[in-house]
């Protein structure tokens, strides 16, 4: 007698056919997400991002904390493309530097909040009861903390720098992901797949790495391209107000603080417009990602 073994989980979602034969999943996600136009210009806008901060500062001949007097509030020529500030440090290389800072808080605060979330959310949802009314209480605290105002408490107390935006961004943006981690595993937990595993015996560690977090996951990578935008959103604001990454260091939040002058915004564009330029772009392109991404695996959005 010959046994089937069919699919168990979430990860395993139906395949569909094709002239070439059956197409997986993640596949089919990828080819709608290419025929996104929004979605595909924001991953190369972002790629192109980075790629130029990570890139940018080895191959500038000059110093992005260093300036010479002389050069002081250039405007954009050969010699420097983006112009000098007020003690002639070269604009380009300040916004490369700088968005190798903004970016690095963005997608490391990110990383860890959507870890931790996920960790959480699942945990949340799969026990239930006491444990669950308890982290959902906190979810509900935590969301209700502005950002800026925690990290102008600690950059007092501990002193502003990277990796303390990095830990408290993260504390901060975790429960995001929890909550959304958290509603899909109450809808998994009900499924017939997971009821069956736990009628065979399955350890709840195999459970919710086998069939829970596959099935989470797809949300919250659209909600990990929020959080990117949120946290560089945060650091330039947090930066703005001198309590984010300090001078001579660059970041795009301590250049736009650097022009906010009356004088500077009217007469000395190169000085901001490149740095909002950089937020811009940034923000609106992780934003397009996620769009895209929910668009490629939401299988409702694509019948």
């Amino acid at each position: 007698m010959t046994t089937t073994n069919l699919p168990s989980g979430p990860s395993a979602a139906p395949i569909r056919s094709s002239r070439r034969g059956l197409v997986p999943p993640g596949r089919l996600a990828l080819r709608r997400y290419v025929r996104n136009p929004a979605a595909v210009a924001g991953a190369v806008v972002l790629l192109v991002m980075v790629l130029a901060v990570v890139f940018g500062p080895m191959l500038s001949p000059y110093s992005p904390d260093v300036g010479e007097l002389i050069t002081a509030r250039s405007a954009p020529s050969a010699a420097h493309w983006l112009g000098t500030d007020a003690i002639g440090r070269d604009q380009l290389a300040r916004v490369f530097a700088g968005g190798r800072v903004s970016l690095t808080v963005g997608f490391l605060a990110a990383l860890l909040a959507v870890v931790v979330g996920t960790l959480v959310g699942t945990l949340s949802g799969w026990f239930g009861g006491v444990a669950d009314a308890v982290i959902s209480r906190i979810i509900d605290i935590l969301l209700s903390v502005p950002p800026v105002l925690v990290i102008i408490v600690f950059a007092g107390i501990l002193g502003p720098s990277v990796p303390m935006l990095i830990i408290v961004f993260a504390a901060l943006l975790w429960p995001q992901s929890a909550r959304i981690a958290r509603g899909v595993v109450l809808s998994l937990r009900e499924q017939e797949f997971v009821q069956a595993a736990r009628v065979l015996g399955s350890r709840t560690a195999y459970i919710v790495v086998r069939h829970l977090i596959p099935g989470v996951l797809p949300a919250v990578v659209v909600a990990a391209t929020i959080l990117v935008a949120d946290a560089v959103l945060s650091e330039a604001a947090v930066s703005f107000l001198g309590a984010g990454v300090q001078p001579p260091q660059a970041s795009w939040g301590n250049m736009l603080n650097d022009s906010k002058s009356i004088t500077v915004l009217s007469s000395m564009p190169w000085l901001w417009l490149p740095p909002g330029i950089a937020i811009f772009a940034t923000v609106l392109s992780t934003m397009a990602i996620g769009d895209g991404v929910r668009d490629a695996i939401d299988t409702r959005r694509n019948a």
